[in-house]
């Protein structure tokens, strides 16, 4: 098939007045237009999708990337450009139109110096992957961010947005994970111990003892990653060939003395004077930076935390030991408990041996995490770490995160603090919007009315069939056909077997079914639309519908939670706790239920996230997900009205599907036909023509989709 001929000028110039809007903009779109008339009809659709993607997001941006695009083109592998083009959007989510305008600028920045990008690892590519690696390894549990370079805070670990160094995609893949693994032992072995800034200040030339601090700690590291990871040690030396670095002559005394296992961080501050005075060496691709500022604020904000949290935990341990000993007729106060830790290494892993008063004590895990995250900043666990806290010390606004008053957002109080964050799918720009939500949790405010009462006198009838129905679920059996042993012949089975026989086919022996009573491992949660469009009779039917439903599960013994969702805007999302997976159904969540009313809008892609978040942290063989709603996604203001908001919800319920939950709606939205088969998909929605039909239909819902 023949390629379509290139667009001329004055095509392109048309496109271009409608998606800058040059009317109002006043952008000069000729010389635009002229130089992409020049390109392939292929370069050129790409641009073009590009600036239409782009302008979704902010005019300016996409005018400043249509200038410089067909330059690009000639320098940069596609991959790269987008990669750029959506850190583009990305800055500008972030930090604002002037951030975003120097990344347009700085486009050739974006790249390192070898031309070699057309086979870079871009970040979003290799961050599962990686992430996983670096989750993996010993330690203290580390995160894998997108930064300006490599370098990490002590608790992140950041990598840039492309890795385009060697000529394969799959090395510069080998040099990220090089990356991510001397971080880690940066990390692990104690890297940080000392005063690095401190040391390097006593050279006359700070910044560059600092470099060469680095390339000592570097030696150090990689014979520790020999010891714990001989083969990927052996990936990095073939990667110093590839690059052709080879060790200076004069660093070869350096790198023998750092081999040693005895080796410390110690160690490399005594040879800097020396290595100072040596000519300066290139460091390796994957060496990156170090940052002590930024480490140092890290980690005495971590120290201070973790020191408390250890202790409470401690104290915490030491009372349920004590209820196991005999009474004490001593009526003295007693001393803080003093425990005693020994550290031991297997194969890299850290194992710690507690014991209080010459006893051992098995440390559970959140013990053992502290102990390690504490012993990878020391070199040891101080003694101080190991006395119990006091009475006085259970303060939890010492040790744990201070929670913010979500209804304070609008006083100015705070903004962001103590939120959570979800990235959205902006369908327009093909990609996601990073952290664009922020999201709160909230709790209804019980409301002890009486409706609970007169719900269950309004629909008495009613739930005395739907307890009796789901008493049966409990009980029922379960009929499993084509097996190879059983109670009676599968008679279907059978017959395929035979005509198998007959035609020359090897016969199944899968001939027999057999009734087997199968235990429910179910998690469900009820995702309540709280949107003000639900005021009036819409409300109260979905309070009934809850309040009937639970009823019923209590009767089955499913684990179930409810939460309320809303939001005005993307700052103010918000879900509201009615009942948690490990909550029991008490008079509060009942209180709760006649305490759900109207708020604003209806933003559904982060409540769909962050409930897929909380039923994936829930152990079940079967986890469904099902929606209360009377209307499409939408809110004000921001766009995420009309096809933006039904695109995000959409790639919310994908997301939710791909982690193995099974999503279903059930609306009273007389249009839903027209967008919830497109969001989600045939047979995994309801349509009720009566809003009074709620509180009997869900139920009897549930017991089809749990099954």
């Amino acid at each position: 098939m023949a390629a379509s001929p290139p667009r001329t000028r004055a095509e392109i110039e048309a496109l271009l007045d409608v998606w800058l809007e040059t009317e109002f903009t006043f952008h000069q779109c000729g010389p635009v237009a002229r130089a992409l008339c020049r390109l392939t009809r292929d370069e050129q659709d790409f641009v073009l999708d590009w600036i239409r993607r782009i302008a979704s997001t902010h005019i300016t941006l996409a005018y400043r990337f249509a200038q410089r695009a067909p330059t690009l083109l000639k320098r940069m592998d596609r991959r790269v450009i987008e990669a750029w083009a959506v850190h583009l959007c990305d800055v500008y989510d972030s930090a604002g139109m002037y951030a975003a305008v120097a990344v347009a600028d700085q486009a050739e920045g974006f790249l390192p110096r070898r031309q070699a990008a057309a086979e870079g690892a871009l970040f979003e590519d290799i961050v599962g992957v990686l992430g996983n690696f670096a989750h993996g390894l010993a330690g203290r549990r580390l995160k894998l961010e997108q930064g300006d370079a490599i370098w990490t805070d002590t608790e992140k670990l950041y990598l840039p947005a492309i890795t385009a160094v060697l000529e394969q995609r799959a090395d510069n893949f080998k040099l990220a994970k090089a990356s991510v693994a001397l971080l880690w032992a940066q990390t692990r072995f104690g890297s940080f111990r000392a005063d690095i800034a401190a040391a390097c200040a006593a050279f006359p030339e700070p910044e560059r003892a600092l470099t060469v601090f680095h390339t000592l700690e570097t030696l150090r590291l990689k014979a520790c990653i020999r010891r714990e990871l001989p083969g990927l040690a052996r990936d990095m030396d073939r990667l110093d060939a590839q690059l052709g670095l080879a060790l200076p002559p004069e660093w070869t005394a350096f790198s023998a003395t750092l081999a040693a296992p005895e080796c410390s961080v110690e160690t490399s501050l005594g040879l800097l004077p020396a290595a100072y005075a040596l000519p300066d060496y290139a460091p390796p691709a994957y060496q990156g930076e170090l940052r002590p500022g930024a480490v140092a604020a890290c980690t005495a904000a971590r120290q201070a935390k973790e020191k408390i949290q250890l202790r409470v935990k401690l104290a915490q341990l030491e009372e349920e030991l004590a209820r196991h000993r005999p009474a004490s007729t001593d009526a003295s106060p007693r001393e803080p408990a003093r425990f005693e830790t020994k550290v031991n290494e297997h194969d890299g892993q850290l194992d710690f041996e507690l014991t209080l008063d010459d006893a051992p004590v098995a440390p559970p895990d959140d013990v053992k995490q502290l102990l390690t995250s504490v012993y990878l900043d020391f070199g040891a666990i101080p003694p101080e770490y190991l006395v119990a806290a006091g009475d006085g010390e259970y303060d939890p606004s010492q040790y744990e995160e201070r929670a913010a008053d979500p209804d304070a957002v609008w006083q100015g109080t705070y903004h962001e603090e103590g939120a959570l964050f979800y990235s959205e799918w902006d369908y327009q720009r093909q990609h996601y919007r990073k952290n664009w939500c922020v999201m709160r949790e909230k709790e209804v405010k019980p409301v002890h009315d009486g409706f609970y009462q007169a719900t269950l006198a309004k629909h008495g009838g009613l739930l005395r069939h739907l307890r009796k129905s789901f008493e049966a679920m409990r009980d029922e059996d379960r009929l499993f056909k084509r097996q190879v042993q059983g109670d009676e012949v599968d008679i279907d089975a059978l017959v395929e077997a035979l005509a198998d026989a007959h035609d020359g086919r090897e016969m199944s022996d899968r001939l027999f079914q057999r009734m087997h009573r199968a235990e429910r491992n179910i998690a469900v949660a009820f995702m309540v639309d709280m949107s003000g469009s639900t005021k009036g009779w819409i409300n109260e039917a979905e309070r009934e519908a809850l309040i009937l439903l639970c009823e019923a599960l209590e009767t089955l013994g499913d684990r179930y939670a409810i939460y309320g969702f809303s939001g005005q805007t993307r700052k103010r999302c918000e879900l509201y706790r009615i009942k948690t997976f490990d909550e029991p159904y008490s008079e509060e969540v009942k209180a709760r239920i006649s305490g759900i009313e109207p708020k604003d809008y209806t933003r559904m892609g982060f409540a769909i996230r962050h409930l897929t978040k909380l039923l994936n942290g829930v152990q079940a063989r079967t986890k469904v997900l099902i929606t209360l709603s009377d209307g499409r996604p939408d809110d004000y203001f921001d766009g995420y009205r009309g096809p933006y908001g039904i695109e995000d919800t959409r790639m919310a319920l994908i997301e939710a599907r791909r982690s193995g939950i099974h999503p279903f709606c059930i609306t009273i939205d007389k249009e839903a036909r027209d967008y919830l088969p497109h969001m989600y998909g045939a047979a995994r929605y309801i349509i009720l023509d009566e809003v009074g039909l709620l509180p009997v239909k869900v139920a009897d819902i549930y017991r089809r989709l749990t099954r």
